[in-house]
């Protein structure tokens, strides 16, 4: 009778866990009884469940025990004698982040925090307590924050080298480490790569001399080995070399990495991509234009005066005595404000004569030994979670060739349990085999990921029964199975796989009255009455089509559907017409609602909040996923402009290793506005001087919602923030949005929150986001 009871309550309690809205039941009797919502069931006798865990799952790392002992003495000198010193929760993250690693030796450990909490600064930390049993520390950056871990990493660390593995120079750079093997320095030392240059191939080009040769009588112009200068042959040609001007020559040579059949030399070299630059004072003009303020009457007068040699030693070892540079006179060359500039970008800017491009991380794994690098730290790990993505299986090779993996991320995963499958393999496949999850023996991993699905995340069979062809004694009937996977993660999943290897920070946590207050609200704005009608006319016609088109087993109508009723409501100041993929037909042509003047609710929505956080010294951030075809931000722009606010435009063509100092140029200007699509700053990017972010739309993706949610409220922001979603009612973008809820609150689930706020207003129990979706649109 006990143990009923206890699966019982045990079975309510994982379905209440599973649907935040649920309410759960005293069904002692077999009757209804009191109900309580999962948040107050968990307010009051939260203290009670948390012991209960604890007693059960002790927790690595207790700051009231371990503080005591000489172990953590000695790793928090090494904290205190750091450049910057971190606070007292991010210092306990770090030490329970060592303790994992080192004392309890795990091969990997994550750090799921907040974003703004300060990521980057714990890791740094960890890798300084490290360094002594783990020399030398590998980190994979974005490309944009490569040199902002440059810039971390000497702020923080005494005497820290730092190498940067993202340039053209690269390959120079890993020759010189494989040449030093065996020789000890007792400086920390840390590699920054870049995750393009991590997967990045190499560009290379045959590499041959010419000579003249008889053949059959006749005299050939050949391609020759250029060490031993042996005719090259080839193998199924009884010997007979190949003339240059064959058109087999030219193919093989240029197609095929070849070596020499005589003395196996290779018969290609690495070559630059692009132009070549032929001399050293080329290298060095390019090199100079790239900075601000330098054009090119101003990079040839400096040359002529220090010469090519002194300034290339000075962007080469990237210093700032450049931005010092001082004339015969002892006079500044550059003003304070040409120096402020500067000074910006040169912290995202390296010097580097390279010998071509070759893929760091097959070099690692084939010319260093494993373990050459001590801690491998994965930056913003949830990027590598899909299964065949080039950078995800090339971060499971540098994991695998490095002592200890340590991941951060602020969106651990995002919503399907898969999302943790192949980050799990990556960071510890002996776990993950141990569990029965192994590749097949093709190599995929397409039947453990479904069984991963399948044990510890949420998978829906579907059912269809349809009559068969008739036999000779009976009708038959026929059964069709269709699998698909929506939101959620089980408890032993979490316990299994998260809690025994993840850290957990939130920005609350820091206490110390580090932040203001965060505020997210939601605000539904009703459509003006034309465009109403046109929206409802437009979904009414385009889903009876789709729902045709799937009668006839035509899926390809489903994304054009959906995405034309997502984005109209905020383009319809321009014409759609909306096509069949495949034949062309036009199904629905709407002309446009608003004039070129005319200003949409959304818009007019906008314009006040702007107008409003002007009138209190704030600035705004507004996100528009419509930067393309659909692109909104020019007109946005517009309107906000010729009401007086000054506005600035961020765009895709910015470099990514640019954008801090474009926003900063900005801010500078003056503006009140920021636009641009919440892709280009989801990571890395402080944007503390926008204090109030508004969503104009979510889109899909919840990582990308959720970090660029955070992008104000971090550490260093004095003013209060406020993140604020705009929907238009009664449209599928506020399905999105509840759907966008649901898988929020999915994935912080697995960060131990129960969000209550923001989008969670609007979330309710249902399907993942595109299935979801697909089912309002066909059964309104």
């Amino acid at each position: 009778m006990e143990n009923m009871e206890c699966e019982t309550v045990g079975g309510q309690l994982e379905q209440a866990l599973s649907d935040p809205q649920q309410q759960l039941q005293d069904t002692g009797n077999g009757e209804s009884g009191p109900q309580l919502a999962l948040a107050q069931f968990i307010e009051e006798f939260g203290d009670g469940l948390l012991e209960q865990v604890k007693s059960q799952n002790p927790p690595v790392f207790d700051p009231a025990i371990d503080e005591r002992t000489t172990l953590w003495n000695a790793r928090q000198a090494i904290l205190d004698g750091l450049k910057r010193q971190p606070f007292k929760a991010q210092a306990d993250a770090v030490h329970a982040t060592v303790k994992l690693l080192v004392d309890e030796n795990r091969p990997a450990a994550v750090i799921n925090a907040e974003m703004g909490t300060g990521k980057t600064m714990m890791a740094i930390c960890a890798a300084a307590v490290m360094q002594r049993t783990h020399p030398r520390t590998l980190v994979i950056s974005p490309p944009h924050l490569v040199y902002k871990w440059r810039r971390e990493i000497l702020d923080t660390v005494p005497d820290a080298k730092v190498w940067i593995l993202n340039g053209a120079d690269t390959l120079r750079k890993l020759l010189m480490l494989r040449d030093a093997l065996g020789v000890k320095t007792g400086k920390p030392e840390f590699f920054i790569l870049g995750r393009v240059r991590m997967r990045m191939g190499f560009h290379w080009k045959p590499s041959f001399i010419t000579r003249k040769q008889r053949v059959d009588g006749q005299t050939f112009t050949v391609a020759a080995c250029s060490d031993c200068m042996a005719p090259i042959t080839r193998e199924d040609d009884e010997g007979h070399p190949m003339p240059v001007s064959s058109e087999f020559a030219q193919a093989t040579l240029g197609d095929r990495r070849l070596k020499c059949l005589h003395c196996g030399s290779a018969l290609w070299t690495l070559m630059r991509a692009g132009k070549p630059i032929e001399s050293m004072y080329d290298l060095v003009l390019s090199a100079l234009k790239q900075m601000p303020t330098i054009g090119d009457k101003t990079a040839r007068r400096l040359l002529s005066i220090f010469g090519e040699k002194a300034l290339g030693d000075m962007l080469g070892d990237n210093v700032y005595e450049f931005v010092n540079l001082m004339d015969d006179n002892g006079e500044l060359v550059f003003s304070d404000r040409q120096a402020a500039r500067m000074e910006r970008s040169l912290a995202n800017f390296e010097f580097s004569i390279g010998e071509g491009g070759y893929q760091a991380t097959e070099f690692i794994k084939r010319y260093l030994p494993r373990g050459y690098f001590g801690l491998l730290v994965v930056d913003e790990g949830h990027e590598y979670k899909n299964e065949g993505s080039a950078q995800g299986q090339a971060m499971g090779v540098l994991a695998s060739q490095c002592q200890k993996t340590l991941l951060l991320t602020g969106t651990l995963m995002g919503g399907y349990a898969d999302d943790l499958f192949h980050l799990l393999w990556r960071l510890d496949p002996g776990s993950m085999i141990e569990d029965g999850f192994k590749p097949a023996k093709t190599g995929s991993m397409g039947n453990a990921a479904m069984a991963f699905m399948r044990e510890h995340g949420v998978l829906k069979d579907v059912y269809k029964e349809s009559s068969g062809p008739s036999h000779r004694t009976a009708k038959g009937k026929q059964m069709t199975v269709r699998t698909s996977k929506a939101p959620g993660f089980g408890p032993v999943g979490i316990m299994r796989y998260v809690l025994p290897t993840t850290v957990f920070l939130k920005l609350r946590d820091i206490g110390q009255k580090v932040l203001p207050p965060y505020e997210e609200q939601f605000l539904e704005v009703p459509m003006t009455e034309v465009q109403g009608e046109a929206y409802r006319r437009m979904q009414s016609i385009l889903v009876q089509e789709l729902k045709h088109a799937l009668v006839l087993h035509d899926n390809s109508l489903l994304g054009v559907v959906m995405n034309v009723l997502l984005a109209w409501p905020d383009c319809a100041f321009r014409f759609e017409t909306v096509q069949h993929p495949r034949t062309r037909k036009v199904l629905y042509s709407q002309p446009a609602v608003f004039s070129e003047g005319e200003s949409s609710p959304k818009e007019l929505e906008l314009l006040r909040i702007c107008k409003e956080e002007k009138a209190h010294g704030r600035r705004v951030l507004a996100y528009s996923i419509y930067s393309g075809t659909r692109d909104t931000t020019a007109r946005l722009k517009s309107q906000l402009e010729q009401e007086g606010l000054k506005v600035g435009v961020l765009r895709a063509s910015v470099d990514a290793a640019r954008r801090e100092d474009w926003v900063a140029d900005q801010v500078e200007r003056g503006i009140d506005v920021m636009i641009c699509n919440p892709e280009l700053v989801k990571t890395g990017l402080d944007l503390l001087e926008f204090p109030t972010i508004v969503f104009m739309q979510s889109g899909y993706n919840v990582y990308t919602v959720q970090q660029a949610s955070r992008r104000s409220w971090r550490i260093g922001q004095k003013l209060p923030v406020k993140v604020l979603y705009l929907g238009y009612a009664g449209t599928t973008q506020m399905d999105c949005l509840r759907l966008m809820g649901k898988k929020i609150a999915v994935s912080q689930s697995t960060s131990g929150d129960m969000p209550d706020s923001g989008l969670d207003v609007l979330n309710d129990s249902g399907d993942s986001l595109e299935v979801a979706l697909a089912k309002k649109l066909l059964h309104g």
